[in-house]
């Protein structure tokens, strides 16, 4: 008989333990380790009949020069083929995945709960099913749900073919009952019934969380496309442990792979995040994954980032800005509009800058306010720029430039909430915040690039010209760069400025701006 062996293991980032503890001492989650059982058997040595390996002889340099490959083949044997990706209909989503979608590929896709996710995935396989074969896993709604949903989205307002023999018969009956009611509108829409046939031939929906269900369906249909909605609620039935565990969430990511990679399947995975942002489930997940996606954005907003975290296909760091509207997400082409302000209004306290977002150039207004402290220390509060930058940017304006900021509240923020990160904003946010101390009001047609060092000197930024190029586009007449840099003319009038100080007599007059001036 096996000899059982127990092991702990935490199920929020999957470190295994020898022994229980209240708190796991790598996540430091309180309460998230669990005990696991498994039976033991011959280990992988034994079952390859190698087990006297090491007690085998050394072998001789002549043996090791005489050796032969068994399953390996050299790298100049493969064959050159160019990589064909399929549009999902949304450029943006193509932007993010490196050019579109790659056959055979795992993307998986990570957000809050009513972020739109399932929204997104549901609009893409309608998309897809006009040109292939495509299979909807719904492993949290039925099949009613879905069909509801889509058609909220205008998604087949007809028919959506679900592969759930316990809610075929209820459908159809629901339909039959409401045939009447509906002739008239049914009647109006004929035209959108032929469009969305061939739609409703391909998209098949399986609303199942078993995970040998799942695995009989893809190989036996075969589809291009499927979505796994989502991976935290399917389950194997050999292993004891809930759904959503780590090994749970294991497994069944393995299993999928494999099936995936074997028939040339794409999948499109749906992960939940925990409290901290972070993707639920073991960090295996993350690393069997060609892609990692993530939808950010405010609840109070309407607009999405879709962001790649990791790509195989593409760049990293690349975002696609979306719109949730009444019938779904519509993908915003030109997001620097979406976060830059309005130029024909003057403000005080505000710049503009030019963030790189992968490979995408984003001007983005910056807006800073600062006021005397109404308690003994002051504020500093910031929205889509990282503090500690803010702290660094204020002690260098008060060493360097001489501006006392010490003892004043300081707030600063993006339009439309956009997460600037990358130091090429430094001046941007340095000159926003002299800008709100001096009550003056910068250029609205400037733009600022240059990263701010401790010693008040202005660095030089990547992808200059990109940035510039952008700019130019939208309208901007007057661009202030670190001096050394030789961009293309692109119609602007460039101001190369060495220090800060130079930057703060280059954008704020010395006098405020009247409205016909």
């Amino acid at each position: 008989m096996p000899k059982q062996k127990t092991k702990y293991v935490c199920r929020e980032c999957g470190q295994e333990y020898a022994q229980s503890y209240g708190q796991c001492r790598n996540c430091k989650s309180w309460g998230s380790i669990e005990e696991i059982v498994e039976q033991s058997t011959t280990t992988t040595l034994q079952r390859l009949g190698l087990t006297d390996i090491g007690r085998a002889a050394q072998p001789s340099e002549s043996n090791k020069s005489s050796g032969q490959p068994r399953a390996s083949f050299l790298l100049s044997q493969i064959s050159d083929q160019a990589l064909s990706r399929m549009p999902s209909g949304f450029e943006e989503l193509d932007r993010v995945l490196g050019g579109g979608i790659v056959p055979g590929s795992l993307v998986l896709i990570g957000g809050e709960p009513g972020i739109g996710k399932s929204t997104l995935l549901l609009q893409v396989a309608n998309q897809l099913s006009d040109r292939c074969r495509v299979l909807y896993v719904s492993a949290e709604e039925s099949g009613q749900q879905v069909k509801l949903r889509s058609q909220r989205l205008i998604v087949n307002l007809n028919e959506v073919e679900v592969e759930d023999k316990e809610n075929v018969s209820n459908v159809e009956m629901d339909e039959d009952l409401s045939s009447n009611e509906n002739q008239e509108n049914n009647a109006n829409s004929e035209s959108i019934k032929d469009s969305a046939t061939n739609s409703q031939e391909n998209l098949f929906l399986l609303p199942e969380t078993d995970l040998e269900v799942i695995l009989r369906e893809l190989e036996s249909l075969k589809p291009y496309l499927a979505v796994i909605d989502s991976i935290q609620t399917i389950y194997f039935a050999s292993l004891t442990s809930a759904p959503g565990s780590v090994a749970q969430v294991r497994e069944c990511t393995s299993a999928l792979m494999q099936v995936a990679k074997r028939e040339n399947i794409t999948l499109l995975i749906v992960g939940h995040v925990t409290k901290d942002g972070a993707l639920a489930g073991p960090r295996v997940l993350e690393h069997l994954v060609d892609t990692v996606l993530y939808f950010e954005g405010d609840r109070f907003a309407s607009h999405r980032l879709l962001r790649s975290m990791k790509n195989r296909f593409g760049a990293t760091h690349e975002i696609g800005v979306f719109e949730m509207v009444a019938n779904g997400l519509k993908e915003i082409l030109n997001p620097s509009e979406l976060f830059l302000g309005s130029r024909d209004e003057y403000s005080s306290g505000t710049s503009t800058v030019v963030s790189m977002e992968g490979t995408r150039p984003i001007v983005v207004e910056i807006q800073a306010l600062v006021s005397p402290a109404s308690h003994g220390s002051p504020r500093r509060s910031t929205t889509g720029i990282d503090s500690s930058r803010l702290q660094q940017i204020l002690a260098v304006l008060e060493k360097r430039v001489g501006i006392p900021l010490s003892k004043l509240d300081t707030y600063m923020a993006t339009v439309g909430g956009l997460s600037v990160e990358e130091p090429a904003a430094d001046l941007g946010i340095a000159i926003a915040v002299v800008a709100s101390f001096r009550d003056r009001v910068v250029d609205p047609r400037t733009v600022l690039l240059g990263e701010v060092g401790l010693g008040g000197q202005v660095r030089p930024v990547s992808q200059l010209e990109l940035r510039l190029r952008e700019a130019a586009k939208l309208g901007f007449k007057r661009a202030i760069i670190p001096k050394g840099q030789q961009p293309p003319d692109l119609g602007m009038r460039i101001l190369p400025i060495a220090k800060v100080i130079d930057a703060i007599i280059a954008s704020i007059p010395a006098q405020p701006p009247t409205m016909g001036s």
